[in-house]
């Protein structure tokens, strides 16, 4: 076999990068400015309203943060969906009914400062439906899932950007169409440096051959999307750097066929790249689209041996051991 210079891997890489933002039909947006910042103290954390002023959009965020002071590892939240378009990104406070309790609180006890910002259509945003957003964005030449994606790089950027945010330690988590924005975002920006997602992790074209795609939302509507990559490609661009899927084995949004035929894809790639330990498929038997304690124990293990205080992700081979499956989760290869 031919080697290729790992020069000329990474000038692949770039180029497909940046033909994905065209399909997308956007650019990663810039650092947002805050406009009004408040505190709360909750103890043994600490909880920021934001506003932050997106080239003339105010977008709500809230962030947690560990009250020692220094720089800190940071996670950027993607939230969910669920048809629960009032909750957005107080997701990080609150929860919702598919996870096990709010993680704001709980990242923050482990040291990280975490962010979550409001989706388009959801939380302080929810003043227009997603198919008439869906539709008002496809007719002016632009599509939902790349503002979202957009957006969410310019709160990467503000994360790079604090004070008290270690930028080599960004980590990117997300359930359900958080868990879309997360993996697909790593896949485009290298900024994040271990990712873990939960429930939502399938080939799209299997989907539509098995008549699930439906269940999936509208904000996912990105033409032409099938012909010019796929899931398992996307997040096989993460490569070299962790990355951790949990998926309920009963979730009929990840059916097993369509799971099997992107973690090939995204497989090659860790395998290319010469860290297949840094990629790490569980299957939850008898879960549905929820988190589970399990899931919990993987995603902070993952992220603890990833991103930690003690931690200096390089995005190199090797970087940290495997966190030790759970007892009640079937590890393995799909």
């Amino acid at each position: 076999m031919t080697h290729i210079p790992k020069i000329q891997v990474e000038m692949h890489k770039q180029d497909y990068i940046s033909k994905l933002w065209e399909l997308l039909r956007t650019q990663p947006a810039t650092a947002p400015q805050v406009v009004r910042a408040t505190d709360e103290d909750h103890g043994d954390y600490m909880v920021e309203s934001l506003d932050l002023d997106y080239a003339g959009t105010i977008i709500r965020g809230f962030l947690t943060r560990p009250k020692a002071t220094g720089r800190h590892p940071a996670m950027l939240y993607a939230h969910a969906h669920g048809r629960r378009y009032d909750i957005g990104a107080r997701e990080l406070l609150d929860g919702r009914a598919a996870l096990r309790g709010p993680l704001g609180p709980v990242f923050a006890r482990a040291g990280f400062v975490t962010l979550c910002i409001d989706m388009p259509c959801f939380g302080a945003r929810a003043s227009i439906s997603e198919d008439a957003l869906v539709k008002q964005t496809l007719w002016r030449g632009s599509t939902v899932m790349g503002q979202m994606l957009s957006e969410l790089s310019g709160a990467l950027s503000y994360l790079c950007a604090r004070p008290d945010v270690d930028a080599e330690r960004i980590g990117a988590f997300g359930i359900s169409m958080g868990a879309t924005h997360a993996y697909m975002l790593a896949g485009l920006d290298a900024r994040i440096k271990a990712v873990a997602h939960l429930c939502c992790y399938a080939d799209f074209e299997t989907l539509i051959e098995l008549d699930h795609h439906d269940l999936h939302g509208h904000y996912l509507t990105i033409p032409g999307f099938s012909h010019a990559t796929s899931v398992g490609q996307i997040a096989g661009l993460i490569a070299p750097r962790p990355q951790l899927i949990c998926n309920g084995a009963d979730d009929p949004l990840t059916p097993p066929s369509a799971v099997t035929r992107a973690y090939k894809e995204t497989e090659a790639a860790y395998q290319a790249s010469g860290s297949p330990e840094n990629l790490r498929y569980i299957a939850y038997p008898d879960t549905g689209h929820t988190e589970t304690d399990a899931m919990r124990d993987e995603v902070m293990a993952f992220f603890a041996t990833h991103l930690g205080q003690a931690k200096r992700l390089t995005g190199v081979r090797g970087a940290g051991r495997r966190p030790r499956a759970s007892p009640a989760a079937a590890a393995h290869r799909p």
